[in-house]
């Protein structure tokens, strides 16, 4: 399980950000997102950020999440069955990046993907390079997230996310 782990972490240090607040309520992830506590690679709300959800109350807000969530648990499960991929066998990986994925759906209306750092998020939100099922993915089936892996790859789980 630790090689699992760290191989996540190498491929992906977001992963480790996120894993942090995987099973926190959606406001305290953006209240830690938005503090002045130095972190390895600090987010600074953005434009789209603010204007996307920053007028939602805290109930309309987790209400956005729950359904973001659904969509995207929905849309993950489909990729996998469309495309002949897998999910990791440590379900914690994929349940942190579909949080992340839905986070960002709701605050910027994109489902960019979480595991990298971004200079920019809505610019890149909006080019959709790295929205889920990104450039890389589509074309080559490489997920950074190890998200939908390949049946050859040594993590590869047999359940879907519920």
């Amino acid at each position: 399980m630790l090689t699992l782990q760290l191989a996540v972490f190498a491929v992906c240090p977001f992963v480790l950000a996120l894993t942090t607040h995987a099973f926190a309520p959606a406001s305290s992830i953006v209240s830690s997102r938005t503090t002045n506590t130095p972190i390895r690679h600090r987010t600074v709300p953005s434009k789209l950020h603010e204007s996307k959800d920053a007028n939602m109350t805290d109930e309309e807000r987790e209400i956005a999440m729950e359904k973001a969530l659904k969509a995207m648990t929905a849309f993950s499960n489909k990729y996998t069955e469309n495309t002949g991929t897998f999910y990791c066998s440590d379900k914690s990986i994929p349940a942190v990046v579909i949080k992340g994925l839905a986070e960002h759906k709701v605050t910027l209306g994109a489902p960019l993907c979480p595991c990298r750092f971004y200079e920019d998020k809505e610019k890149e939100a909006k080019e959709g390079y790295w929205n889920c099922p990104c450039v890389p993915m589509r074309e080559r089936h490489e997920c950074h997230c190890m998200l939908f892996l390949t049946e050859d790859n040594d993590f590869v789980g047999e359940e879907t996310v519920g």
